[in-house]
């Protein structure tokens, strides 16, 4: 959004208090069909692109806005996939090789469930933080992935994805419905990164150097990459995996997750 344009937005915002468990100090933002929570008031942000910008996770020239829409995309995201696991278990069942929201991304088809939690978690933290972060291609392929996930949720399974949202630590009054879908694919459309995450897969079936030269063509940065590769070498949760879900879940549901998971609840 240009700034004039931002600007004008801006002047049609309203802060009012909301009983959000996340802090006292918490404020809802109106941003137009969505009660946006503010997590703290020393990190205002109008979701317009102006203030205190170097709060968030940065992709690319943008950073991702820390409203109540990227918190339905990661919770409806994060919810979904983790029922898929204890639905498998309880059933007795292998969790499917291809299941989780990250099958969205071609080449983190194969990344397991549970691994794909804890990216979620990871990059929903790094999103959170108080400090400015610059995301890699793992955290752009989470959002993206997130957004598209919940997207189709809502389309597809709008009752579903209400009971995702219910009991949360945030309550959002969006409506589940179609104009919601659109707007979660918009959080991420509207980012300026490149789309990186989604051409790797294309190089899989390549000579070395044929692949080489088609990086080469999109400019492709080699570093930034092995983030990627990196990524299907996983198998454990993070140490750090329940702490970095505050905010996204309830202490009960961190505490139900890292049961169902055995995984150590961080203290």
């Amino acid at each position: 959004m240009h700034n004039v344009e931002a600007r004008q937005a801006a002047e049609k915002l309203t802060i009012v208090p909301c009983g959000s468990v996340l802090a006292s100090e918490t404020y809802c933002l109106k941003i137009g069909r969505l009660d946006a929570p503010i997590w703290r008031l020393s990190m205002l942000f109008l979701g317009v692109g102006l203030w205190n910008m170097e709060f968030m996770l940065a992709i690319s020239t943008d950073t991702l806005p820390q409203t109540s829409l990227s918190y339905v995309a990661f919770r409806i995201s994060f919810q979904e996939t983790y029922e898929r696991i204890v639905l498998s278990r309880q059933m007795g069942e292998d969790i499917p090789d291809r299941c989780g929201f990250l099958t969205e991304v071609p080449f983190l088809k194969h990344v397991p469930a549970h691994v794909q939690l804890d990216l979620l978690a990871k990059t929903w933290s790094r999103h959170v933080d108080q400090v400015r972060v610059e995301a890699d291609l793992v955290d752009e392929s989470v959002v993206y992935a997130t957004c598209e996930t919940a997207a189709r949720l809502v389309e597809d399974e709008p009752t579903t994805a209400q009971r995702f949202l219910t009991g949360g630590p945030l309550e959002t009054s969006a409506a589940v419905d179609r104009y919601l879908a659109s707007e979660l694919r918009a959080l991420h459309l509207n980012l300026s990164n490149e789309g990186d995450f989604l051409m790797i897969s294309q190089f899989e079936d390549m000579v070395p150097d044929a692949a080489r030269a088609l990086k080469q063509k999109f400019e492709l940065d080699e570093e930034r990459l092995e983030a990627m590769f990196d990524v299907l070498g996983l198998w454990r949760i993070s140490d750090t995996f329940t702490g970095n879900l505050a905010g996204l879940l309830t202490e009960a549901e961190i505490a139900r997750v890292a049961f169902e998971l055995d995984v150590k609840v961080e203290s």
